[in-house]
């Protein structure tokens, strides 16, 4: 029968399937696009460093204590991805640094913890010229937001 002949007759139609370029990866992590100024109005760029963790790879230089210019309070985005990070290692069954008693909320536990500034993180806050400054949390004032 003619009409089961070689491949279904849909040879010559274009699709327009070939070309990849303007596809976006659904599963990339937030900042891994590659465009830049995708931030919202009033975020700044900050990472979260567990003491102990160099973060060499990235360009730029360090300001030094007396050189900060950033605010010494910790932001809302900060403290959002600081207990999210802290939640997700205690319920991967991290040491936790505060007494717990009956508590077993992983997110209850890091919100006392930030409390009383016993969580080992070092904010990295980027600024436009590309350098960067390394802030403790110990060092930081947390408002409760």
């Amino acid at each position: 029968m003619a009409d089961y002949d070689e491949g279904g007759g849909m040879e010559d139609v274009d699709m327009g399937g070939d070309e990849l370029g303007d596809v976006e990866d659904p599963f990339a992590e937030p900042g891994e696009g590659g465009e830049e100024g995708q931030q919202g109005e009033g975020e700044e760029h900050a990472d979260i460093l567990i003491d102990g963790e160099g973060g060499g790879s990235m360009e730029g230089r360090a300001r030094t204590v007396a050189e900060r210019i950033t605010t010494r309070y910790l932001t809302k985005y900060e403290r959002a991805r600081v207990l999210g990070t802290r939640a997700l290692q205690i319920s991967m069954n991290a040491p936790v640094m505060v007494d717990t008693g009956d508590e077993t909320d992983p997110l209850e536990i890091a919100m006392k913890e930030l409390r009383e500034k016993k969580i080992p993180f070092t904010i990295r806050r980027y600024l436009p010229d590309g350098s960067y400054e390394d802030w403790a949390l110990k060092e930081l004032i947390i408002t409760d937001a």
